[in-house]
């Protein structure tokens, strides 16, 4: 076990099956590295999962299915938090650190439909069902023509929303669908021409105390690079548009031959107006690639959409 004394170590994460997977997705890797560590769950509920009635952008957005985790955090009662790191507001509450962002998952955005293959194939009007501004901003853009309905609950509950509610199709991170075993259930990825993923869609983060040295170091083998850099520019690309589930905008970061590209969108809720852009650099310049590419769509026009949505930068 290294040379690292620690022989528990406790991870608080939400009761949804999702999260339950992703907690122990990470408990297995921690076992198997330390095969003397006992590793124990705690689940807890958040603020997101007890409001499902109302879209995320209209009762507070990110942090809403983080708080929790992290005050249990601070206060000792675990070690770490496992979270999707979508989830999580671009500033980390003091005393806290993300300490590791796992190897992305596919980070694309797919259509589930039990009626059409593509969603080119889609006909006018269709019904559509997501809960993401982001997704709709996008979706819209590409066929105005579509009726997008909001989307709430896990998983499990938006597929079987897809048929009790008849919608043609929903979106769904593609990520999510495959960790749960329903990667058969996708008909379609969406281009990210037609939707760029949210920020960090895909990877997952490990967060815990930034004084706690035991468990970071032991926790530290989890982190992949690549995916650390390109989400580090999603996250300052974010930061700068202040953006949280009540700001439609996308962001992916990939790595190339050791090459960070950057590619950001900003769009009005209806997608009648959509500001696109890319940017290329050194990996190591990850935090500052994203704030320029944001002052670059927020200088095209992405500045008005926002302040349409009452955020003024």
């Amino acid at each position: 076990m290294s040379d690292n004394k620690k022989e528990k170590i406790v991870i608080g994460t939400r009761s949804s099956q999702l999260a339950l997977w992703q907690a122990d997705y990470i408990a297995d890797r921690l076992r198997k590295q330390y095969p003397g560590l006992v590793v124990e769950r705690v689940l807890m509920t958040t603020k997101g999962d007890k409001i499902l009635d109302a879209p995320l952008a209209k009762i507070g957005g990110k942090g809403l299915f983080t708080k929790e985790l992290e005050t249990a955090m601070l206060n000792g009662d675990i070690d770490i938090a496992v979270h999707s790191l979508k989830d999580m507001p671009v500033e980390v509450p003091e005393g806290l650190k993300i300490t590791a962002v796992t190897q992305r998952e596919d980070p694309g955005d797919v259509l589930v439909s039990p009626k059409y293959k593509l969603f080119s194939e889609l006909p006018k009007g269709a019904k559509i069902g997501t809960s993401s501004l982001r997704r709709k901003a996008q979706l819209l853009s590409a066929r105005p023509d579509l009726t997008i309905c909001d989307l709430r609950g896990n998983v499990n509950t938006r597929l079987k929303k897809l048929e009790e509610e008849n919608f043609d199709g929903i979106i769904l991170a593609a990520a999510g669908l495959k960790r749960l075993g329903f990667g058969s259930r996708i008909t379609d990825v969406l281009d990210k021409k037609v939707c760029l993923p949210a920020v960090g869609q895909g990877a997952l983060a490990v967060e815990s105390r930034a004084d706690d040295k035991e468990v970071n170091e032991l926790v530290a083998f989890l982190n992949d690079d690549d995916t650390l850099t390109c989400t580090k520019a999603e996250r300052s690309f974010l930061n700068r548009v202040q953006g949280g589930c009540q700001v439609p905008v996308g962001v992916y970061g990939t790595m190339d031959d050791g090459v960070l590209n950057v590619e950001g969108v900003i769009a009005s809720l209806d997608g009648s107006k959509v500001y696109r852009d890319h940017i290329m650099g050194q990996p190591t310049d990850a935090e500052a690639l994203g704030q320029q590419l944001a002052d670059r769509l927020l200088e095209a026009g992405g500045r008005t959409v926002l302040a349409e949505l009452g955020i003024e930068l």
